[in-house]
């Protein structure tokens, strides 16, 4: 079989897969189980990542939607998405314990939205309707505090109760160009809006984008793995396709066909920020039994954030 492979040189990106907000919600989960035993209750999918919440199942996690399905007398985490600030008071209400896996860029909105309203600004909050993170940061302000704004469009449309007091905030893990053409035009319509600091796309989301536009022009194809419900994974497929490439997301090796590498040459290859390298490990073996691979990874930024988990997990 050997000698008939077609050559295939493969494009890894870098920076790829788990970011360290990921990395830190998974590791609360695991030393949760560690510290408290089996089960662990987690509201919502900890990360969107099919392969990752199997894992923690298999460690002891039980999955549930809504804080109504967790027992009493044992421990829950919330997502890394965050959630409403409702939830945590009910929590506290029914005396469960409870571990936040929120990523600390998105708190970061939260505690952004909390003070720009008590600071008497209505928010234009960019993000994707119905999204867990897009529910968590709307729940940290009264109700009408804050007004969604989708796109460009929804930007041209948005009527806020005073035109004059306003400020944005944004979804962590948008498309980059995307949120710079929406803010473009609601700096345009409302000059005074107010900028609450440095863009709150997060570094993980903008690296990744960055390293899907460097190696796009070199491939034929672009090979995303994540999962369909993950905004960042879905962001990398349009930036590769924006670049004039067609790309796929996969979420497992097994996704892949074949048919999609017809005639290629070179195959650019990334990972959403919760998708693991061992996915992407399985993905690269597969091509491999059908093609003479060369592979390379092409490093744009290195990344050495890390976050602190949560007082008392420490220890663990």
């Amino acid at each position: 079989m050997s000698g008939i492979r077609p050559p295939l040189d493969l494009l890894i990106a870098a920076p790829r897969g788990f970011c360290a907000g990921v990395d830190r919600a998974i590791r609360i989960v695991e030393l949760a189980i560690e510290k408290y035993g089996a089960p662990v209750y987690v509201r919502h999918e900890i990360v969107h990542n099919k392969f990752v919440v199997d894992t923690l199942k298999a460690q002891g996690a039980i999955f549930v939607d809504e804080l109504d399905q967790v027992p009493d007398d044992v421990p829950v985490v919330f997502s890394a998405h965050g959630v409403p600030k409702a939830v945590p008071a009910k929590a506290a209400e029914r005396g469960l314990e409870y571990l936040d896996a929120t990523c600390p860029l998105v708190s970061k909105v939260h505690r952004q939205a909390e003070r720009l309203v008590s600071a008497g600004r209505h928010i234009l909050f960019i993000g994707h309707a119905g999204h867990p993170e897009v529910i968590g940061t709307f729940g940290q302000v009264p109700e009408g505090a804050m007004t969604l704004v989708e796109d460009v469009e929804g930007a041209e449309s948005v009527s806020p109760p005073d035109p004059t007091n306003l400020a944005f905030l944004t979804q962590t893990t948008l498309s980059v160009d995307d949120t710079a053409a929406t803010l473009a035009v609601l700096k345009r319509r409302f000059p005074d809006i107010l900028a609450p600091g440095p863009d709150d796309i997060c570094y993980a989301t903008s690296n990744r984008q960055g390293a899907v536009k460097a190696i796009a022009e070199q491939c034929d194809f672009m090979l995303v793995i994540g999962a369909p419900n993950s905004s960042n994974s879905l962001r990398l497929v349009e930036v590769a396709e924006r670049s004039g490439k067609p790309a796929r997301l996969v979420q497992r090796a097994a996704d892949l066909d074949f048919a999609w590498l017809e005639g290629a040459r070179t195959v650019g290859v990334t990972a959403g920020a919760s998708a693991p390298e061992v996915l992407v490990r399985e993905l690269v073996t597969r091509i491999a039994e059908r093609y003479e691979v060369t592979e390379r990874e092409v490093e744009t930024v290195a990344e050495k954030v890390v976050f602190k988990l949560p007082r008392g997990l420490e220890a663990a």
